[in-house]
């Protein structure tokens, strides 16, 4: 268990909700890029194009990842795709991960698909209409009934912010079953036609995933969501985000994103705990959307962890590198295998600039 430096003896854990988690599933596409290969081919690709290569290089070798999935074989993102081929892939390769990350999480609750009220869609990097879970209903068997909320634009906070959201609806009317899934395919931001700083970033770090949990109030989840927070800065539209053309999504990377994190995450977190009536030594574990080394050891800094406290973020950023929105939710699903903290924050930052959070606790905590 992960803690910060000082656990007061009263944890105060109620909320104005209380959301049980039933299940979480993750879910990640067949191709497995291994870091050493992927930048030897990027090499090959962009080193004509960057005088520096090997110093801009390094990024790959420290940003804390082995090996990461994608819905398309390496190569395929190293030949000059445009809008329509990388919308054909991201509506192929995403309605697959749906599929999967959501049938995995209702057989985890115990559940079918026709048992679900509501299905709460998060994805940031393709457009489908109609949206995802409308073409997964014939596949899994949905009601024709079912809430559809597909959400776009949150980037990497999506995960966080799609929990939030999906909480609000299951409490608004109780035994409501309600399915989050978060999909994101990363690797499309790739662009063979862009050698700038930010691109060779996104191709260093960026994975595909996807991620389902299954919520509903009432009995059952050895969490409850009981809480959720947003901040958003003001000014800080340009540090992260896309940048659309006729070739598709470009990155926006701001590389003072790890400085902000570690400036500025302690004082907008105390204040959406302020909001909740509760302290940051009420938290007996961080549960973070693991953006990149340097943002993990921001975050370690600014909250005032022990250096390499975020284990199971680690673990995850290793093995499947950054997902954007599922990631802190492979995060989750890690923490619900083990000993469960009494009282956590799940938080990821995002476009905006702004975090997003999710105050959870033990059952019966």
């Amino acid at each position: 268990m992960v803690q910060s430096g000082n656990v007061s003896q009263s944890r105060k854990t109620p909320g104005r909700l209380d959301v049980g988690i039933l299940s979480v599933a993750s879910a990640a596409p067949e191709h497995v890029a291994h870091q050493r290969d992927v930048v030897e081919a990027t090499r090959l690709a962009y080193q004509e194009q960057f005088e520096d290569f090997d110093r801009i290089a390094a990024v790959f070798f420290t940003a804390g990842i082995h090996e990461r999935h994608s819905c398309e074989p390496f190569g395929w993102y190293l030949t000059e795709r445009d809008w329509p081929e990388r919308t054909e892939a991201y509506i192929r390769g995403a309605l697959g991960l749906f599929i999967d990350a959501a049938a995995k999480a209702l057989e985890r609750a115990d559940l079918k698909a026709r048992d679900v009220d509501a299905i709460v869609t998060v994805s940031s990097t393709g457009i489908a209409t109609p949206s995802l879970e409308a073409q997964a209903m014939g596949k899994l068997g949905f009601r024709d009934d079912v809430i559809r909320v597909p959400v776009f634009g949150m980037g990497c906070a999506g995960g966080a912010a799609g929990l939030a959201l999906g909480a609000e609806l299951a409490a608004a009317s109780p035994g409501r079953v309600v399915l989050v899934v978060v999909v994101e395919l990363c690797s499309l931001s790739f662009r063979r036609d862009l050698a700038t700083k930010a691109n060779m970033v996104a191709m260093a770090l960026f994975g595909d995933g996807a991620a389902a949990a299954v919520l509903r109030t009432g009995p059952g989840g050895a969490m409850r969501i009981v809480d959720s927070g947003q901040h958003t800065w003001p000014d800080t539209l340009h540090i992260m985000g896309w940048r659309v053309d006729k070739m598709g999504f470009g990155v926006i990377f701001d590389q003072s994103i790890p400085a902000f994190a570690r400036d500025n995450m302690a004082s907008a977190i105390e204040g959406i705990l302020k909001t909740q009536g509760r302290k940051r030594t009420d938290l007996t574990r961080f549960i973070c959307h693991p953006g990149g080394r340097k943002v993990l050891e921001a975050i370690e800094m600014s909250m005032d962890l022990p250096p390499m406290a975020l284990d199971h973020e680690r673990e995850v950023l290793r093995n499947y590198g950054n997902m954007s929105a599922p990631t802190v939710m492979f995060v989750l699903e890690r923490v619900l295998t083990g000993k469960i903290p009494e009282c956590s924050l799940l938080m990821a930052l995002g476009p905006g600039f702004s975090i997003s959070t999710v105050t959870l606790a033990a059952a019966g905590a």
